[in-house]
């Protein structure tokens, strides 16, 4: 399969491109190479290369800096993914576009599905959800809702995001404070990877999936996990989202389900074993 990668310089990008190479032909994209905000360039690189299928890792993640920069979240996160459908439609390619557990609001006592209602809280979530709604556009559209994404690519750009910053905390023996009342299902970018290749592979249903570790934890869970599986003895301070003051309102309960995918045969690992593994990767550097 020839694949165009948008993105491929990213976390999320160098990862799909890892589990791409062995038995498909991928052409990686960079911001350098592709700016996905021109209309004008995404037409004309991407019919260039003439793709069976289209990935687009490309995306503005500052979720605080999106509520003074709303122009900039929504051009990347949705109009260039018009853009980006436009394209799939025009040469009848597949399009895979990820998006988020922020398109809801977090109220949720029980892991959401796919056909629970959005409710996004702030313009970071509300360029998200528009940016599945122009993905909807592609004749093949698969949305894959990814959360609180981490692990990288050996000589990819440095780790980001706070799995990352958590581990750099308890390597240094700082005082590390996470969040005791926020539940997520984090998401390891190689199990992400793994499961867009299986779903291209399968030409499985079109639609938005949940795409995230199984089971779930609060960050302080996560961070006592890395702890354990580093060998340290962490200096931990929970603290409440209603204490941090943040920009922008995160969901406080975004459990996501894996169900759908499971049905397809796609089993996503749990957590712990995708902390393990990132531990692991990490020793062998």
């Amino acid at each position: 399969m020839r694949v165009a990668l948008v993105g491929a310089e990213g976390q999320l990008g160098a990862a799909v491109a890892r589990e791409l190479r062995p038995a498909h032909e991928v052409i990686e994209l960079t911001h350098s190479m592709l700016d996905v905000t021109s209309d004008e360039a995404v037409r004309e690189v991407l019919t260039r290369a003439k793709p069976e299928a289209i990935v687009n890792c490309a995306a503005f993640n500052d979720v605080d800096g999106a509520e003074d920069r709303p122009a900039e979240a929504l051009n990347v996160n949705a109009f260039a993914v018009r853009a980006l459908a436009r394209v799939a439609a025009a040469c009848g390619c597949a399009l895979v576009h990820y998006s988020t557990d922020f398109v809801f609001d977090g109220t949720a006592s029980r892991p959401y599905e796919e056909t629970d209602p959005p409710n996004p809280r702030g313009a970071y979530a509300a360029s998200k959800l528009m940016g599945e709604w122009f993905a909807a556009d592609a004749p093949r559209a698969y949305v894959l809702r990814v959360e609180s994404l981490f692990g990288s690519v050996n000589g990819a750009r440095p780790a980001k995001g706070s799995v990352a910053s958590i581990l750099k905390s308890l390597q240094a023996g700082s005082e590390t404070r996470v969040f005791e009342d926020r539940t997520i299902s984090p998401t390891y970018v190689f199990d992400a990877a793994a499961a867009t290749r299986r779903l291209l592979e399968q030409s499985a249903p079109a639609g938005i999936y949940h795409c995230v570790n199984s089971g779930s934890c609060t960050w302080l869970e996560l961070a006592r996990e890395l702890a354990r599986r580093l060998g340290v003895a962490p200096r931990l301070v929970p603290i409440r989202m209603a204490d941090a003051k943040l920009r922008a309102q995160r969901p406080m309960y975004c459990v996501l389900s894996n169900a759908k995918l499971a049905a397809l045969g796609i089993t996503m690992p749990s957590w712990q074993d995708a902390v393990g593994r990132y531990v692991s990767a990490l020793a062998l550097r």
